[in-house]
C-alpha cells in the first residue's frame, strides 16, 4: 500500500474530528455564543449540507487542477476556516466558517478518494479505500473524544485550534508523500465526467450508499437516549458505549477492506444483514448487555459495508472519476442527514425511542432490495456479454489505468 494512501487517511482523521466533535461541544458553545442549544446544533446541519453540496461542485471546479495541488489548497482553506472560527466573536461568523470548512472537507474527500483509487491496482482498491475511511474511524475512536475532552476543559475554541494544527500536519504530509499529477487540459473533461451519470447503475449504487448510511444514522443519532431510557444504561456509561461503537467500526473497516475487492456483493449482503439483526435487537431488548453488544455489532457492520459501497460505485462508473468520488461523498452525507430526520419524525410522532431502530430496519430492507436489483442487472449484463463468460457477481471489475 503506498505511503501516500496512509497520509490521506490521516488527513481524513483531522477533517473527521472536526466534523463530529461539535456534538460534544454544543453546551459550551451555546453558552459562550449566547444562543440556544438547538441554534448551536445548526452548526452540525450546516456542515452536513455543505458536504452534500460541496463535493460535486468542488470536484467539477477542480477537475483541471493537479490533484496534489487541489488537496493542499483544500487543506489550507480547512485550517484557515478553523483559525477564523476559533477567533470568531459571534455565532454568525462561526456559522459561515462551518460552511466553508464543510465545502473544503467535501472537496478533499472527493479528490482524496479519486487519488487513492488511482494509486493502487484495481484489485486493491477496496483495501486502499478502507485505509482512507479508516481515518474517519480513528476520528470517532480517538479524535472526537479527545476534541470533546479538550473543549470541555479548555474551551471549545481550543479544540478548534487543535484541529487547525492537525490540518497543518496533514498539509506537510501531503506535500511530502503524495505524488504530483499532471493536470488534464482537455476542454471536454467535465463533459466526460458528467457522462458517467447517464448510467442508471451509478445512481443505483449511490442510492444503496444513501440508504445504508441512513439506516445507521437513524438509530446512531439517538443512541444515547435509546440506551438510557429504554435499556436503563447509566448516562455516565454512554461515552464508553460510543467508544465501543468506534471499536466495532475499526473491526468492520479492516474486515470490509479485505473482502470488498474480491466479494463486493457478498460483503454488502453480509454487512446489511448483520446490521439489521443488531437493530432488531436494539428495538426489542431491555437488557443492557444485549443492547451494548448490538451497538458493537452495528458499528462493525456499518463500517464493513463502507469499502464495498465505494468499490461498487467506482466499478459501475468504469474508472477513477473524481466526480464519482464526490458523488459517493454526497451519498454518504445524504444518508447522514436523512437518517436522523426520519428517526426524529418517529420520535415526535410519539412512537418512543425504540422506534428509531425499527425505522433503521425498514431503511435496511430498502437497501437490501436496491442491492438485489443491482445484482440482477449485473448478472443480466454478464450473461449478454459476448466477450467472455458470465462473471461471478463478486468478481471485481477491471478498471482503466491510474491517472
Amino acid at each position: 500500500m503506498p505511503l501516500a494512501v496512509f497520509v490521506l487517511g490521516l488527513s481524513i482523521f483531522a477533517l473527521g474530528t472536526s466534523e463530529f466533535m461539535i456534538t460534544g461541544l454544543l453546551p459550551g458553545m451555546a453558552a459562550d455564543l449566547g444562543v440556544s442549544i438547538p441554534d448551536a446544533g445548526l452548526l452540525i446541519s450546516a456542515f452536513a449540507v455543505g458536504m452534500v453540496v460541496g463535493a460535486p461542485l468542488l470536484a467539477v471546479g477542480t477537475l483541471k487542477l493537479p490533484r496534489r495541488t487541489t488537496l493542499l489548497a483544500l487543506l489550507v482553506v480547512f485550517a484557515g476556516s478553523h483559525v477564523v472560527g476559533a477567533l470568531a466573536p459571534g455565532y454568525g461568523l462561526l456559522f459561515a466558517t462551518r460552511i466553508v470548512s464543510a465545502l473544503a472537507c467535501a472537496g478533499f474527500w472527493a479528490v482524496a478518494a479519486a487519488t487513492t483509487v488511482s494509486l493502487v491496482p484495481a484489485a486493491r482498491r477496496g483495501r486502499a479505500l478502507a485505509v482512507l475511511v479508516g481515518g474517519l474511524t480513528l476520528a470517532n475512536i480517538a479524535g472526537v473524544p479527545a476534541g470533546t475532552l479538550l473543549g470541555q476543559h479548555a474551551g471549545w475554541r481550543t479544540a478548534f485550534w487543535a484541529v487547525a494544527a492537525l490540518t497543518v500536519l496533514a498539509v506537510v504530509g501531503v506535500l511530502a508523500f503524495v505524488p504530483r499529477t499532471v493536470s488534464d487540459s482537455s476542454a471536454l473533461r467535465v463533459r466526460t465526467e458528467l457522462r458517467v451519470f447517464r448510467n442508471g447503475r451509478v445512481w443505483l449504487a449511490l442510492g444503496v450508499i444513501a440508504l445504508t448510511q441512513a439506516m445507521v444514522f437513524a438509530t446512531f443519532s439517538y443512541l444515547a437516549p435509546l440506551l438510557t431510557t429504554t435499556d436503563g444504561l447509566p448516562s455516565s456509561w454512554v461515552p464508553l458505549v460510543l467508544v465501543l461503537f468506534g471499536a466495532g467500526a475499526l473491526i468492520g473497516i479492516l474486515a470490509g477492506g479485505k473482502l470488498a475487492d474480491a466479494h463486493p456483493f457478498a460483503t454488502l449482503y453480509g454487512s446489511l444483514a448483520l446490521a439489521v439483526v443488531a437493530l432488531v435487537a436494539l428495538a426489542v431488548t431491555s437488557d443492557v448487555a444485549v443492547a451494548v453488544t448490538a451497538v458493537l455489532v452495528l458499528g462493525a457492520a456499518a463500517f464493513a459495508a463502507n469499502p464495498a459501497l465505494n468499490v461498487r460505485a467506482y466499478s459501475v462508473a468504469g474508472g477513477s472519476s473524481t466526480l464519482v468520488g464526490a458523488s459517493t461523498t454526497s451519498g454518504f452525507n445524504v444518508g447522514n442527514t436523512t437518517g436522523p430526520w426520519v428517526g426524529g419524525v418517529a420520535i415526535n410522532a410519539g412512537l418512543g425511542f425504540p422506534s428509531v431502530a425499527w425505522v433503521s430496519v425498514g431503511l435496511g430492507g430498502l437497501a437490501l432490495a436496491a442491492l438485489t436489483f443491482a445484482l440482477r442487472l449485473q448478472r443480466s449484463d454478464d450473461a449478454r456479454s459476448p466477450r467472455r463468460p458470465a462473471l461471478s457477481p463478486d468478481e471485481p471489475v477491471a478498471q482503466p489505468a491510474a491517472q
